[in-house]
Protein backbone atom coordinates (compact mmCIF):
# COMPACT_ATOMS: atom_id res chain seq x y z
CA UNK A 1 0.00 0.00 0.00
CA UNK A 2 1.56 3.59 -1.14
CA UNK A 3 1.24 5.41 2.57
CA UNK A 4 1.49 8.77 0.55
CA UNK A 5 -1.09 8.15 -2.35
CA UNK A 6 -3.75 6.73 0.29
CA UNK A 7 -2.98 9.54 2.63
CA UNK A 8 -3.70 12.44 0.40
CA UNK A 9 -0.33 13.75 1.73
CA UNK A 10 2.02 15.81 -0.84
CA UNK A 11 5.51 14.53 -1.32
CA UNK A 12 6.89 17.66 -0.07
CA UNK A 13 4.54 17.17 3.12
CA UNK A 14 6.07 14.01 3.45
CA UNK A 15 9.41 15.14 3.33
CA UNK A 16 9.15 17.74 5.28
CA UNK A 17 7.79 15.39 8.33
CA UNK A 18 10.21 12.79 8.18
CA UNK A 19 12.78 15.85 8.48
CA UNK A 20 10.82 16.90 11.84
CA UNK A 21 10.61 13.08 13.10
CA UNK A 22 14.51 12.62 12.43
CA UNK A 23 14.77 15.13 15.04
CA UNK A 24 13.13 13.60 17.92
CA UNK A 25 12.27 16.82 19.56
CA UNK A 26 8.83 17.47 18.57
CA UNK A 27 5.48 15.38 18.84
CA UNK A 28 3.19 13.47 16.08
CA UNK A 29 0.22 16.22 16.59
CA UNK A 30 2.67 19.36 16.72
CA UNK A 31 4.19 17.79 12.97
CA UNK A 32 0.23 17.05 11.91
CA UNK A 33 -0.56 20.43 13.05
CA UNK A 34 2.26 22.75 11.52
CA UNK A 35 1.64 20.31 8.15
CA UNK A 36 -1.71 20.11 8.23
CA UNK A 37 -1.92 16.71 7.71
CA UNK A 38 -3.53 13.61 10.28
CA UNK A 39 -1.40 12.98 13.15
CA UNK A 40 -1.99 9.16 12.46
CA UNK A 41 -0.21 9.50 9.25
CA UNK A 42 2.99 10.98 10.70
CA UNK A 43 2.68 8.13 13.42
CA UNK A 44 2.92 5.96 10.33
CA UNK A 45 5.81 7.98 9.11
CA UNK A 46 7.66 7.43 12.54
CA UNK A 47 6.93 3.90 12.31
CA UNK A 48 8.50 3.69 8.98
CA UNK A 49 12.10 5.23 9.65
CA UNK A 50 12.19 4.21 13.28
CA UNK A 51 15.10 1.25 13.38
CA UNK A 52 16.70 3.06 9.53
CA UNK A 53 20.04 4.73 10.03
CA UNK A 54 18.77 8.33 8.20
CA UNK A 55 20.23 11.61 8.63
CA UNK A 56 18.84 14.91 7.96
CA UNK A 57 20.95 15.81 5.42
CA UNK A 58 20.28 12.04 3.32
CA UNK A 59 16.52 12.92 3.29
CA UNK A 60 17.40 16.51 1.82
CA UNK A 61 19.27 14.97 -0.91
CA UNK A 62 16.79 11.44 -1.04
CA UNK A 63 14.72 11.45 -4.37
CA UNK A 64 11.22 11.63 -4.47
CA UNK A 65 11.61 8.23 -5.66
CA UNK A 66 13.79 6.93 -2.96
CA UNK A 67 11.83 8.69 -0.43
CA UNK A 68 8.65 6.95 -1.71
CA UNK A 69 10.51 3.51 -1.29
CA UNK A 70 11.44 4.24 2.61
CA UNK A 71 7.65 4.66 3.36
CA UNK A 72 6.38 2.23 1.11
CA UNK A 73 4.92 -1.49 2.70
CA UNK A 74 2.76 -3.58 2.79
CA UNK A 75 0.73 -5.24 5.64
CA UNK A 76 1.51 -8.84 7.43
CA UNK A 77 5.21 -7.79 5.60
CA UNK A 78 8.50 -7.16 6.97
CA UNK A 79 9.27 -3.70 6.57
CA UNK A 80 11.05 -2.93 3.24
CA UNK A 81 14.87 -2.09 3.65
CA UNK A 82 17.00 0.07 1.42
CA UNK A 83 18.12 -1.60 -1.88
CA UNK A 84 20.83 -0.97 -4.31
CA UNK A 85 19.76 1.07 -7.47
CA UNK A 86 18.98 -0.27 -11.02
CA UNK A 87 20.72 2.26 -13.88
CA UNK A 88 17.88 2.73 -15.53
CA UNK A 89 19.53 4.93 -18.13
CA UNK A 90 22.38 1.53 -18.59
CA UNK A 91 19.20 -0.44 -18.89
CA UNK A 92 17.62 1.82 -21.31
CA UNK A 93 20.74 1.37 -23.79
CA UNK A 94 21.34 -1.78 -23.21
CA UNK A 95 17.70 -2.83 -24.33
CA UNK A 96 18.06 -1.38 -27.57
CA UNK A 97 20.77 -4.01 -28.60
CA UNK A 98 19.61 -7.52 -30.11
CA UNK A 99 18.85 -10.48 -28.45
CA UNK A 100 18.86 -8.13 -25.07
CA UNK A 101 16.36 -8.81 -22.68
CA UNK A 102 15.07 -7.41 -19.01
CA UNK A 103 15.41 -10.92 -17.57
CA UNK A 104 19.10 -11.01 -18.70
CA UNK A 105 19.76 -7.41 -17.08
CA UNK A 106 18.05 -8.66 -14.23
CA UNK A 107 20.11 -11.19 -13.24
CA UNK A 108 23.66 -9.22 -14.28
CA UNK A 109 21.89 -6.76 -11.43
CA UNK A 110 21.16 -9.37 -9.36
CA UNK A 111 24.78 -10.64 -9.84
CA UNK A 112 26.14 -7.48 -8.46
CA UNK A 113 23.71 -6.41 -5.44
CA UNK A 114 22.18 -9.83 -3.48
CA UNK A 115 19.94 -7.84 -1.71
CA UNK A 116 18.46 -6.25 -4.74
CA UNK A 117 14.93 -6.14 -6.28
CA UNK A 118 13.07 -8.97 -7.13
CA UNK A 119 12.90 -9.30 -11.32
CA UNK A 120 9.38 -8.02 -10.85
CA UNK A 121 10.12 -5.08 -8.84
CA UNK A 122 13.13 -4.67 -11.11
CA UNK A 123 10.88 -4.16 -14.53
CA UNK A 124 8.25 -2.28 -12.30
CA UNK A 125 10.50 0.24 -11.80
CA UNK A 126 12.11 0.82 -15.27
CA UNK A 127 9.16 1.25 -16.35
CA UNK A 128 8.45 3.94 -14.11
CA UNK A 129 11.03 5.68 -14.76
CA UNK A 130 11.04 5.17 -18.79
CA UNK A 131 7.30 6.86 -18.15
CA UNK A 132 9.35 9.77 -17.48
CA UNK A 133 11.12 10.32 -20.68
CA UNK A 134 9.93 11.91 -23.64
CA UNK A 135 7.69 9.89 -25.57
CA UNK A 136 9.43 8.97 -28.60
CA UNK A 137 12.19 7.76 -26.02
CA UNK A 138 9.67 5.23 -24.34
CA UNK A 139 9.59 3.53 -27.17
CA UNK A 140 12.37 0.19 -27.84
CA UNK A 141 13.97 -0.05 -31.30
CA UNK A 142 16.51 -2.53 -31.63
CA UNK A 143 20.23 -1.79 -33.32
CA UNK A 144 20.06 -1.62 -36.54
CA UNK A 145 16.65 -2.46 -37.07
CA UNK A 146 14.47 0.77 -38.09
CA UNK A 147 14.90 3.14 -40.23
CA UNK A 148 11.68 6.05 -40.21
CA UNK A 149 11.26 8.05 -43.12
CA UNK A 150 8.66 11.36 -43.93
CA UNK A 151 8.43 14.59 -45.62
CA UNK A 152 8.79 17.76 -43.80
CA UNK A 153 5.24 19.99 -43.85
CA UNK A 154 7.70 22.90 -43.57
CA UNK A 155 9.42 23.35 -46.93
CA UNK A 156 12.32 25.22 -48.02
CA UNK A 157 13.14 28.71 -50.46
CA UNK A 158 15.24 28.43 -53.82
CA UNK A 159 15.90 31.02 -56.31
CA UNK A 160 16.45 31.20 -59.59
CA UNK A 161 19.31 33.13 -59.96
CA UNK A 162 18.25 34.23 -63.75
CA UNK A 163 14.52 34.56 -63.37
CA UNK A 164 14.60 35.63 -59.94
CA UNK A 165 11.35 33.33 -59.34
CA UNK A 166 11.32 31.68 -55.81
CA UNK A 167 10.35 27.95 -55.77
CA UNK A 168 9.95 25.62 -52.70
CA UNK A 169 11.44 22.28 -51.71
CA UNK A 170 10.58 19.58 -50.25
CA UNK A 171 12.53 18.35 -47.28
CA UNK A 172 12.81 14.22 -46.90
CA UNK A 173 13.92 13.36 -43.14
CA UNK A 174 15.52 9.95 -42.34
CA UNK A 175 15.70 8.89 -38.59
CA UNK A 176 17.37 5.29 -36.94
CA UNK A 177 15.26 4.19 -34.61
CA UNK A 178 17.72 2.96 -32.08
CA UNK A 179 19.86 5.62 -31.64
CA UNK A 180 17.53 8.84 -33.25
CA UNK A 181 20.74 9.39 -35.74
CA UNK A 182 19.55 11.78 -38.11
CA UNK A 183 19.47 12.46 -42.18
CA UNK A 184 17.43 15.59 -43.96
CA UNK A 185 18.03 16.48 -47.82
CA UNK A 186 15.73 18.40 -49.82
CA UNK A 187 14.39 17.41 -53.45
CA UNK A 188 12.07 19.48 -55.75
CA UNK A 189 9.16 16.94 -55.35
CA UNK A 190 7.75 14.25 -53.95
CA UNK A 191 8.16 12.00 -56.81
CA UNK A 192 8.87 8.54 -57.07
CA UNK A 193 12.47 9.37 -58.04
CA UNK A 194 12.92 11.68 -55.85
CA UNK A 195 11.65 9.13 -52.98
CA UNK A 196 13.68 6.68 -54.11
CA UNK A 197 17.21 8.96 -54.48
CA UNK A 198 16.58 9.95 -50.77
CA UNK A 199 16.93 6.71 -49.79
CA UNK A 200 19.50 5.79 -51.70
CA UNK A 201 21.65 8.87 -50.07
CA UNK A 202 20.57 8.42 -46.38
CA UNK A 203 21.65 4.88 -46.86
CA UNK A 204 24.78 6.47 -48.18
CA UNK A 205 24.88 8.94 -45.16
CA UNK A 206 24.28 5.90 -42.51
CA UNK A 207 26.73 3.65 -44.24
CA UNK A 208 24.43 0.71 -43.88
CA UNK A 209 21.40 -0.48 -44.10
CA UNK A 210 18.47 -0.76 -41.36
CA UNK A 211 16.49 -4.30 -41.94
CA UNK A 212 13.06 -2.05 -42.01
CA UNK A 213 12.15 1.04 -43.16
CA UNK A 214 8.74 2.58 -41.84
CA UNK A 215 7.21 5.11 -44.24
CA UNK A 216 4.27 7.21 -44.05
CA UNK A 217 1.63 5.99 -46.36
CA UNK A 218 2.89 8.38 -49.43
CA UNK A 219 1.54 7.35 -53.06
CA UNK A 220 5.43 7.17 -53.90
CA UNK A 221 5.68 4.20 -51.82
CA UNK A 222 2.37 2.37 -51.19
CA UNK A 223 -0.01 1.94 -53.53
CA UNK A 224 -2.64 0.77 -51.61
CA UNK A 225 -2.80 1.54 -47.36
CA UNK A 226 -3.38 -1.94 -45.76
CA UNK A 227 -3.00 -2.61 -41.88
CA UNK A 228 -2.14 -6.29 -42.74
CA UNK A 229 -0.73 -6.25 -46.26
CA UNK A 230 -0.03 -2.79 -47.98
CA UNK A 231 0.40 -2.66 -51.61
CA UNK A 232 3.89 -1.69 -52.07
CA UNK A 233 4.87 0.12 -55.19
CA UNK A 234 6.94 -1.86 -57.42
CA UNK A 235 10.39 0.54 -57.72
CA UNK A 236 10.09 0.90 -54.34
CA UNK A 237 9.87 -3.05 -52.77
CA UNK A 238 12.60 -3.44 -55.75
CA UNK A 239 14.81 -0.54 -54.11
CA UNK A 240 14.16 -2.73 -50.59
CA UNK A 241 15.33 -5.69 -51.90
CA UNK A 242 18.51 -4.38 -53.64
CA UNK A 243 19.32 -3.51 -50.09
CA UNK A 244 18.46 -6.66 -48.57
CA UNK A 245 15.26 -4.63 -46.32
CA UNK A 246 11.97 -4.88 -45.80
CA UNK A 247 9.25 -2.36 -45.91
CA UNK A 248 6.46 -1.79 -43.14
CA UNK A 249 4.54 1.29 -43.99
CA UNK A 250 2.68 2.83 -40.71
CA UNK A 251 -1.15 1.96 -40.25
CA UNK A 252 -2.88 5.01 -41.46
CA UNK A 253 -3.93 7.77 -38.83
CA UNK A 254 -1.29 5.89 -36.07
CA UNK A 255 1.19 8.55 -35.76
CA UNK A 256 2.52 5.91 -32.84
CA UNK A 257 4.18 3.89 -35.82
CA UNK A 258 5.92 6.50 -36.86
CA UNK A 259 6.84 8.74 -34.25
CA UNK A 260 10.28 8.87 -34.62
CA UNK A 261 9.64 10.43 -37.89
CA UNK A 262 7.09 12.92 -36.79
CA UNK A 263 9.80 13.62 -33.73
CA UNK A 264 12.40 14.10 -36.34
CA UNK A 265 10.96 16.06 -38.84
CA UNK A 266 10.12 18.43 -36.08
CA UNK A 267 13.74 18.20 -35.17
CA UNK A 268 14.56 19.42 -38.26
CA UNK A 269 12.14 22.19 -38.82
CA UNK A 270 13.57 23.71 -35.21
CA UNK A 271 17.03 23.54 -36.10
CA UNK A 272 17.93 23.37 -39.57
CA UNK A 273 15.33 25.09 -41.24
CA UNK A 274 14.80 27.36 -38.69
CA UNK A 275 18.57 28.24 -39.15
CA UNK A 276 18.63 28.94 -42.49
CA UNK A 277 14.90 30.87 -42.82
CA UNK A 278 17.01 34.15 -43.33
CA UNK A 279 19.71 32.59 -46.16
CA UNK A 280 18.97 33.06 -49.79
CA UNK A 281 19.82 29.58 -52.08
CA UNK A 282 20.26 29.64 -55.56
CA UNK A 283 20.29 26.20 -56.26
CA UNK A 284 19.15 22.54 -54.67
CA UNK A 285 23.08 21.60 -54.31
CA UNK A 286 23.61 25.00 -52.17
CA UNK A 287 20.70 24.46 -49.88
CA UNK A 288 21.78 20.75 -49.37
CA UNK A 289 25.07 21.23 -48.64
CA UNK A 290 24.20 24.10 -45.76
CA UNK A 291 21.86 21.09 -44.53
CA UNK A 292 25.24 18.68 -43.93
CA UNK A 293 26.62 21.28 -42.19
CA UNK A 294 23.67 21.79 -39.98
CA UNK A 295 23.10 17.77 -39.67
CA UNK A 296 26.63 17.12 -38.32
CA UNK A 297 26.39 19.90 -35.66
CA UNK A 298 22.30 18.26 -35.05
CA UNK A 299 23.99 14.70 -34.52
CA UNK A 300 26.57 15.78 -31.88
CA UNK A 301 24.58 17.72 -29.89
CA UNK A 302 24.38 16.06 -26.62
CA UNK A 303 20.61 15.01 -25.26
CA UNK A 304 19.00 16.55 -22.40
CA UNK A 305 18.02 13.45 -20.35
CA UNK A 306 20.60 11.16 -21.84
CA UNK A 307 23.86 10.91 -21.80
CA UNK A 308 25.69 11.40 -25.28
CA UNK A 309 24.69 12.63 -28.74
CA UNK A 310 22.77 10.88 -31.48
CA UNK A 311 26.38 10.58 -32.88
CA UNK A 312 27.86 8.97 -30.22
CA UNK A 313 24.99 6.43 -29.95
CA UNK A 314 24.83 5.69 -33.02
CA UNK A 315 28.31 4.62 -33.35
CA UNK A 316 27.81 2.38 -30.24
CA UNK A 317 24.34 1.06 -30.81
CA UNK A 318 23.30 1.29 -34.38
CA UNK A 319 26.12 1.62 -36.90
CA UNK A 320 27.85 -1.70 -36.03
CA UNK A 321 24.75 -3.56 -36.40
CA UNK A 322 23.55 -2.19 -40.11
CA UNK A 323 23.75 -4.27 -43.21
CA UNK A 324 26.29 -3.68 -45.66
CA UNK A 325 25.64 -1.35 -47.92
CA UNK A 326 26.19 -3.18 -52.11
CA UNK A 327 29.58 -2.44 -54.39
CA UNK A 328 27.32 -0.70 -56.43
CA UNK A 329 24.15 1.77 -55.26
CA UNK A 330 20.45 1.25 -56.74
CA UNK A 331 20.03 2.91 -60.15
CA UNK A 332 16.81 4.12 -60.15
CA UNK A 333 14.22 2.26 -62.36
CA UNK A 334 10.27 2.51 -63.41
CA UNK A 335 7.97 -0.22 -64.33
CA UNK A 336 5.27 -0.38 -66.57
CA UNK A 337 2.81 -2.91 -67.49
CA UNK A 338 2.21 -3.27 -71.19
CA UNK A 339 0.65 -5.38 -74.40
CA UNK A 340 3.00 -7.55 -76.21
CA UNK A 341 2.22 -6.00 -80.44
CA UNK A 342 1.51 -8.25 -83.06
CA UNK A 343 4.96 -7.56 -84.68
CA UNK A 344 6.04 -9.31 -81.22
CA UNK A 345 7.35 -5.68 -79.86
CA UNK A 346 6.60 -3.50 -76.62
CA UNK A 347 6.05 0.38 -77.04
CA UNK A 348 7.90 2.53 -74.56
CA UNK A 349 7.84 6.35 -74.90
CA UNK A 350 7.27 5.60 -78.98
CA UNK A 351 9.96 3.18 -79.54
CA UNK A 352 9.66 -0.51 -80.04
CA UNK A 353 11.52 -3.10 -78.03
CA UNK A 354 11.41 -6.64 -79.63
CA UNK A 355 10.33 -9.43 -77.41
CA UNK A 356 10.27 -13.82 -77.95
CA UNK A 357 7.57 -13.71 -80.47
CA UNK A 358 5.85 -16.26 -78.30
CA UNK A 359 4.37 -13.58 -76.09
CA UNK A 360 2.59 -11.76 -78.81
CA UNK A 361 -0.46 -10.34 -77.16
CA UNK A 362 0.67 -11.34 -73.81
CA UNK A 363 0.37 -8.82 -70.91
CA UNK A 364 4.48 -7.96 -69.84
CA UNK A 365 6.11 -5.52 -67.01
CA UNK A 366 8.62 -3.62 -68.58
CA UNK A 367 11.23 -2.55 -66.31
CA UNK A 368 13.37 0.85 -67.54
CA UNK A 369 16.29 3.16 -66.55
CA UNK A 370 17.79 5.62 -68.42
CA UNK A 371 19.98 3.29 -69.67
CA UNK A 372 18.87 -0.11 -69.89
CA UNK A 373 15.25 -1.55 -70.72
CA UNK A 374 13.82 -5.03 -69.35
CA UNK A 375 10.96 -7.22 -70.07
CA UNK A 376 9.60 -9.55 -67.35
CA UNK A 377 7.00 -12.34 -67.18
CA UNK A 378 6.24 -12.70 -63.64
CA UNK A 379 9.47 -12.38 -62.20
CA UNK A 380 11.15 -13.91 -65.18
CA UNK A 381 13.42 -11.57 -67.22
CA UNK A 382 12.72 -12.63 -70.94
CA UNK A 383 14.14 -9.22 -72.84
CA UNK A 384 16.72 -6.40 -72.29
CA UNK A 385 17.64 -3.71 -74.51
CA UNK A 386 19.74 -0.86 -74.08
CA UNK A 387 17.36 2.35 -73.83
CA UNK A 388 16.92 4.39 -77.35
CA UNK A 389 16.01 7.72 -77.98
CA UNK A 390 14.94 7.37 -81.50
CA UNK A 391 11.24 8.02 -81.92
CA UNK A 392 9.56 6.03 -83.87
CA UNK A 393 12.24 3.15 -84.42
CA UNK A 394 12.74 -0.25 -83.62
CA UNK A 395 14.87 -2.30 -81.22
CA UNK A 396 15.24 -6.18 -82.60
CA UNK A 397 16.87 -8.75 -81.72
CA UNK A 398 17.13 -12.12 -83.83
CA UNK A 399 16.68 -14.85 -81.47
CA UNK A 400 12.83 -12.54 -80.72
CA UNK A 401 12.14 -13.59 -84.06
CA UNK A 402 10.09 -16.52 -85.50
CA UNK A 403 12.45 -18.58 -88.18
CA UNK A 404 11.51 -17.12 -91.03
CA UNK A 405 11.68 -13.86 -89.85
CA UNK A 406 15.02 -14.32 -88.82
CA UNK A 407 15.62 -16.53 -92.39
CA UNK A 408 14.01 -13.11 -94.05
CA UNK A 409 16.62 -11.08 -92.02
CA UNK A 410 20.01 -12.84 -92.20
CA UNK A 411 19.26 -12.57 -96.86
CA UNK A 412 21.53 -10.66 -98.30
CA UNK A 413 22.79 -9.91 -102.15
CA UNK A 414 25.33 -12.03 -102.07
CA UNK A 415 23.44 -15.10 -100.45
CA UNK A 416 21.02 -15.02 -102.72
CA UNK A 417 23.58 -14.99 -105.34
CA UNK A 418 25.05 -17.72 -104.71
CA UNK A 419 22.16 -19.75 -104.63
CA UNK A 420 20.68 -18.84 -107.60
CA UNK A 421 24.45 -20.07 -109.04
CA UNK A 422 23.76 -23.47 -107.40
CA UNK A 423 20.08 -23.98 -109.95
CA UNK A 424 21.08 -23.62 -113.03
CA UNK A 425 22.41 -20.81 -115.26
CA UNK A 426 18.67 -19.26 -116.35
CA UNK A 427 17.79 -18.97 -112.34
CA UNK A 428 20.65 -17.55 -111.92
CA UNK A 429 20.09 -15.14 -115.28
CA UNK A 430 16.40 -13.85 -113.56
CA UNK A 431 17.98 -13.47 -110.44
CA UNK A 432 20.41 -10.79 -111.86
CA UNK A 433 17.96 -9.20 -113.62
CA UNK A 434 15.36 -9.26 -110.67
CA UNK A 435 18.36 -7.62 -108.53
CA UNK A 436 19.72 -5.26 -111.03
CA UNK A 437 15.73 -3.92 -111.43
CA UNK A 438 14.78 -0.18 -110.41
CA UNK A 439 12.28 -1.31 -108.12
CA UNK A 440 13.22 -0.58 -104.29
CA UNK A 441 15.52 -3.29 -102.50
CA UNK A 442 12.58 -4.51 -100.25
CA UNK A 443 10.37 -5.57 -103.39
CA UNK A 444 13.82 -7.35 -104.95
CA UNK A 445 14.16 -9.26 -102.20
CA UNK A 446 10.27 -10.34 -101.78
CA UNK A 447 10.79 -11.63 -105.64
CA UNK A 448 13.68 -13.78 -104.80
CA UNK A 449 12.77 -14.71 -101.77
CA UNK A 450 9.80 -16.02 -103.13
CA UNK A 451 11.55 -18.11 -105.93
CA UNK A 452 13.79 -19.39 -103.94
CA UNK A 453 10.83 -20.72 -101.87
CA UNK A 454 9.36 -22.11 -104.82
CA UNK A 455 12.24 -25.01 -105.04
CA UNK A 456 10.64 -26.41 -101.93
CA UNK A 457 8.41 -27.81 -103.55
CA UNK A 458 9.48 -28.06 -107.39
CA UNK A 459 12.42 -29.78 -108.04
CA UNK A 460 15.88 -27.77 -109.40
CA UNK A 461 15.12 -28.98 -112.93
CA UNK A 462 11.75 -27.45 -113.42
CA UNK A 463 12.86 -24.25 -111.67
CA UNK A 464 15.58 -24.17 -114.20
CA UNK A 465 13.02 -24.46 -116.93
CA UNK A 466 10.39 -22.16 -115.75
CA UNK A 467 12.59 -19.28 -115.65
CA UNK A 468 14.13 -19.69 -118.92
CA UNK A 469 10.52 -19.89 -120.19
CA UNK A 470 9.90 -16.63 -117.98
CA UNK A 471 13.21 -15.20 -119.25
CA UNK A 472 11.86 -15.74 -123.09
CA UNK A 473 8.60 -14.21 -122.44
CA UNK A 474 10.12 -11.27 -120.83
CA UNK A 475 8.26 -12.22 -117.23
CA UNK A 476 11.03 -11.51 -114.89
CA UNK A 477 9.03 -11.91 -111.45
CA UNK A 478 8.19 -14.67 -108.90
CA UNK A 479 4.49 -14.20 -110.22
CA UNK A 480 5.51 -15.23 -113.96
CA UNK A 481 7.46 -18.37 -112.29
CA UNK A 482 5.19 -19.55 -109.79
CA UNK A 483 2.38 -19.09 -112.74
CA UNK A 484 4.73 -21.45 -115.31
CA UNK A 485 5.35 -24.04 -112.33
CA UNK A 486 1.76 -24.14 -111.74
CA UNK A 487 0.03 -24.61 -115.26
CA UNK A 488 3.11 -26.77 -116.09
CA UNK A 489 3.97 -24.96 -119.11
CA UNK A 490 7.78 -25.53 -117.91
CA UNK A 491 6.81 -29.04 -118.94
CA UNK A 492 6.61 -27.70 -123.02
CA UNK A 493 9.53 -26.27 -123.91
CA UNK A 494 8.67 -26.22 -127.65
CA UNK A 495 5.77 -23.86 -127.05
CA UNK A 496 7.78 -21.09 -126.61
CA UNK A 497 7.31 -18.08 -128.66
CA UNK A 498 10.46 -15.99 -129.44
CA UNK A 499 9.40 -12.87 -128.89
CA UNK A 500 10.62 -10.78 -131.86
CA UNK A 501 9.08 -13.08 -134.30
CA UNK A 502 5.73 -12.71 -135.51
CA UNK A 503 3.94 -15.36 -137.60
CA UNK A 504 2.65 -14.61 -141.83
CA UNK A 505 -1.37 -14.92 -142.01
CA UNK A 506 -3.87 -13.66 -144.44
CA UNK A 507 -5.49 -11.96 -141.58
CA UNK A 508 -2.66 -9.86 -140.36
CA UNK A 509 -2.54 -6.54 -142.19
CA UNK A 510 1.19 -5.57 -141.31
CA UNK A 511 2.85 -2.14 -141.34
CA UNK A 512 2.39 -1.11 -145.24
CA UNK A 513 -1.58 -0.91 -144.63
CA UNK A 514 -1.14 1.55 -141.95
CA UNK A 515 1.40 3.32 -144.09
CA UNK A 516 -0.93 3.68 -147.42
CA UNK A 517 -3.92 4.64 -144.99
CA UNK A 518 -2.30 7.33 -143.30
CA UNK A 519 -4.68 10.38 -144.09
CA UNK A 520 -8.04 9.03 -142.42
CA UNK A 521 -10.70 11.92 -142.72
CA UNK A 522 -12.25 12.18 -139.35
CA UNK A 523 -15.16 10.19 -138.70
CA UNK A 524 -14.07 7.40 -141.01
CA UNK A 525 -13.85 4.45 -140.36
CA UNK A 526 -11.31 1.77 -141.71
CA UNK A 527 -12.72 -1.69 -143.39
Amino acid sequence: MNLIKNSGVSMQQAREAIKLILNGNISDREIARRLNVSHMTVGTYRKQVSGRELTYDEVIQMSDDKLELVLKTKKGRKKQIYRSQPDYVYIHEELKKKSVTMQLLWEEYKEQNQDGYSRTQFCHLYRLWNKKLNYSMRQTHKAGDKMFVDYSGQLAKVTDPTTGEVKSAQIFVAVLGASSYTYAEASWDQSLSSWITSHVNAFSYFGGVTALIVPDNLKSGVNKPCRFEPEINRTYYEMASYYNSAIAPARVRKPKDKAKAEVGVQIVQRWILAALRNRIFFSLLELNNEILKLLEKLNKKEFKKLKGSRLSLFKIIDKPQLRPLPVVPYEYAEWKKVRVNNDYHVELNNHYYSVPCELIHSEVNVRYTNNVIEVFTGNNRVASHLRSIVSGEKTTLPNHMPKSHRQYLELTPSKILDWSKTKGAAVEDLINRIMNSKRHQEFKYRSCLGIMKLSKYYSDERIEKACKRALKIGGISYKSVKSILKKGLDLHEADIIESNSITEHSNIRGRSYYLNNVSIKKGEYLC
